[in-house]
């Protein structure tokens, strides 16, 4: 299994180790005829520095290589969102992603092959922080920014930083199966799959934006209002906003629509309250204006990919063991 893992100047150092690690413990189980053989192209043959200072020294600069790939990963860096690859280095990549049997990006390395023109109608993901910079960038691609990885056909692309280590998972386990990718995810002490999305670590709530923006107003009325039912006639008057306008000036700024916006600001206050309580459930949904239990948890489960009580059970242990 070849495997071609790209890698610039500024790059981040565990978007190269985690990938680097999950196929050198998968080789662990497998016949040397079928090992990950991994090759580390750069731009320069003389080797990559990343973002923390740590050198890495590459196999040979994309110049010198040559060589089909079974896959082919560009790994991130945290500034790769406004690289500009020179013409020759675009190209490369161009021609070896679509030669690949298999190819993707690890966190905002996806900005590169934007850059490299191979992201037109696929559906992709990144780092939660850049999502809004993917989708100016490259509007005719399909951003989920809440998937921790996302396949569209032969191209993968993750989220942030660890979520390489879940990408890589996720190859090993189409390429020989979910019981060697779980022995694989036990040697590194990882979940075989993490539940719930990077909004887990939503930026909604976390940083606010301007007081005076209509995002900002919206929030502010949906969380002096939260255990009420809003509708979004009652949300247009409250921020003096016509209603013939207002769904659609709100999801120019937020990028979702109200009413998935008003669902991610009660499911901020439900994981707090998971995290930090011991209240029953349907007091939680009450009090987020759910309702009721069964609501919370379909609305929870379709947005986090976990239920709430499972979510109580891995982040509220974790929050009284800190």
């Amino acid at each position: 299994m070849k495997v071609t893992l790209v890698m610039l100047d500024g790059v981040q150092a565990l978007d190269v180790a985690a990938p680097l690690d999950v196929f050198a413990e998968a080789n662990r189980f497998l016949p040397k005829k079928d090992h990950y053989q991994t090759t580390l192209v750069g731009e320069r043959p003389d080797g990559v520095t990343s973002s923390s200072g740590m050198d890495f020294k590459v196999h040979c600069d994309y110049l010198n290589f040559h060589a089909d790939s079974d896959l082919l990963l560009v790994a991130g860096g945290p500034r790769y969102q406004d690289y500009r690859p020179s013409a020759p280095l675009a190209d490369w990549l161009n021609l070896h992603a679509r030669r690949a049997k298999r190819f993707g990006a690890i966190c905002n390395g996806v900005f590169l092959l934007g850059r490299a023109r191979l992201l037109d109608g696929r559906e992709i993901t990144t780092h939660w922080d850049h999502a809004e910079r993917l989708v100016a960038q490259f509007p005719s691609s399909i951003v989920r920014p809440d998937k921790i990885f996302v396949r569209d056909g032969n191209l993968f692309t993750c989220g942030g930083v660890s979520a390489g280590i879940d990408l890589c998972l996720a190859l090993v386990a189409e390429d020989w199966g979910q019981e060697l990718a779980l022995k694989v995810a036990k040697r590194l002490i990882v979940y075989i799959r993490r539940d719930g999305g990077q909004s887990q670590y939503s930026p909604y709530l976390a940083v606010g934006p301007d007081q005076d923006s209509l995002v900002a107003r919206v929030l502010k009325y949906v969380t002096d209002h939260i255990a009420e039912p809003l509708g979004i006639e009652e949300i247009a008057d409250a921020v003096g906003v016509s209603r013939r306008t207002f769904s659609r000036a709100f999801a120019r700024h937020a990028h979702v629509t109200p009413s998935v916006f008003v669902d991610q600001v009660r499911i901020d206050f439900a994981r707090k309250l998971l995290e930090e309580t011991d209240v029953p459930l349907k007091t939680v949904a009450f009090r987020c204006g759910f309702n009721t239990a069964e609501k919370m948890r379909l609305i929870f489960s379709r947005q986090l990919d976990i239920t709430p009580k499972a979510y109580r059970e891995r982040f509220r242990s974790a929050a009284t063991d800190a």
